[in-house]
């Protein structure tokens, strides 16, 4: 065959060609095939190694020289890291950015082609793992389609997500009030702790309030708020697994008689007014067209003056123009975080968002951005994983332990980049003569200790 003519020449010598098109220099990362030769900085310097384990690693770039062929080959394990996983996905992510990608000229592709050729690396397209996500049929973010992509991403195991996230179970952005002393001592639970409060405290909860907590995860909103303040919550989720465990979560913590958990879709809410209402982690589900109707949705289901806080996941404007472009240019790919992690998922920006919420009544009082947050926040649940992987392998597989940890590795990049934000917006609906009832300052909800 082509690729044993020359015994002499490695791997990595045929790969050379490769690396140097695709980096236009050497790679900053070591780089070892599966012969044992490598490419790119020694040993002696440190650092991690991207393991090529086989030539259907490159069989799947081939296939697909965007970020699904890089993250196909992780998850199925023939593309793996030795070393520090971040460090090592760093070197790389600006490859694979949504606006900074490769550009491949005829030149290059051809001598990509040409040494694919050599390396034995063409042939059929390898299926992809298990743990990818099938295309679901039905309405885009009909209540059923809806419900399959929060299954898909959500229904892995209550277990699993406690390894990850912690006895917290928080899934989304914690606050970190120190985050710029390196001494700090703060553990993610407190951070967890300090972000349901920070959103307790602009919400301006009190004792007897009603709070809809739409999309409640595990339960930890609701939970602090009844018994901290003496709320009484709805949770909601379209979760099996997350109302079961938020629901028992609730009675061990003894506000069972305060917190009401319902699996059911945000839509079938029908039982206003509320005095405040929580949405964390939830709207970046809800999809760019459904979303005015999520917004005035929540508007009715609130009482004049009662407070909305959305905190949500954002995307830079020109990230979103860049990708809209594409769209309309007929390039509608498929990334890793639709076809792995969030199918359907759907980003807008702060700007945006208070537009339509302004657009259905709301005035928005308060937007603030925590994007170092959630890359701290995604930093600890790496460790996370990383520290339990033999557990989390046996709780799950070991396709979707590599598919948490790319995704929440690649996601602190990308929080670090500004790639991607996250902003908590508080907005009010005023009463008939336009008052909002909000202090004039934000000393009494800005920060928590």
């Amino acid at each position: 065959m082509t690729y044993l003519a020359n015994r002499q020449e490695t791997v990595a010598d045929r790969l050379r060609p490769v690396v140097t098109t695709i980096f236009g220099h050497e790679p900053p990362v070591r780089i070892r095939a599966w012969d044992g030769s490598s490419i790119g900085p020694s040993d002696r310097e440190g650092g991690p190694t991207l393991v090529i384990r086989n030539r259907r690693a490159l069989r799947r770039l081939v296939w697909s020289p965007n970020e699904v062929g890089m993250a196909r080959a992780f998850v199925s394990g023939d593309l793996a890291v030795e070393g520090d996983f971040i460090e090592a996905l760093d070197s790389m992510l600006h490859l694979f950015d949504a606006t900074q990608g490769m550009h491949l000229n005829s030149q290059d592709r051809r001598t990509i082609l040409a040494a694919a050729v050599r390396l034995g690396a063409i042939g059929t397209n390898p299926p992809p793992p298990a743990e990818e996500m099938r295309p679901v049929g039905g309405l885009l973010h009909s209540a059923r389609r809806d419900a399959a992509a929060i299954s898909h991403h959500y229904d892995v195991g209550n277990e699993f997500y406690r390894l990850v996230l912690g006895e917290s179970m928080t899934y989304s952005c914690a606050y970190w009030p120190d985050l710029d002393d390196p001494s700090a001592t703060t553990t993610l639970e407190q951070a967890q702790t300090n972000k349901v409060e920070l959103i307790s405290r602009k919400l301006g909860l009190k004792p007897g309030m009603r709070l809809l907590d739409v999309g409640c995860g595990w339960g930890t909103m609701a939970i602090h708020a009844a018994r901290e303040y003496g709320v009484h919550v709805v949770g909601v989720t379209n979760s099996h697994e997350q109302a079961v465990g938020a629901a028992k979560r609730a009675a061990a913590a003894g506000v069972a008689d305060l917190v009401e958990i319902r699996e059911m879709d945000y839509r079938d809410i029908d039982d206003g007014p509320y005095d405040a209402i929580s949405s964390i982690g939830m709207a970046e589900h809800v999809g760019t067209e459904q979303w005015p109707h999520y917004a005035e949705l929540l508007y009715g289901l609130l009482k004049p003056g009662g407070r909305l806080l959305s905190h949500q996941i954002t995307q830079p404007p020109t990230v979103t123009e860049h990708l809209e472009s594409n769209r309309a240019g007929g390039k509608h790919e498929r990334t890793f975080i639709t076809a792995y992690v969030f199918p359907d998922g759907e980003l807008q920006s702060s700007g945006w968002i208070s537009d339509r919420l302004e657009s259905v009544g709301f005035e928005v009082r308060d937007v603030e951005s925590l994007r170092e947050h959630y890359a701290k926040t995604l930093r600890a649940w790496v460790a996370n994983l990383e520290q339990s992987w033999s557990e989390a392998v046996q709780l799950t597989s070991v396709g979707r332990a590599r598919v948490w940890r790319l995704y929440m590795a690649g996601s602190a990049l990308a929080f670090d980049r500004n790639r991607i934000a996250i902003h908590q917006v508080l907005a009010v609906r005023p009463d008939r003569k336009g008052r909002s009832h909000m202090p004039p300052t934000r000393r009494s909800y800005a920060t928590v200790d």
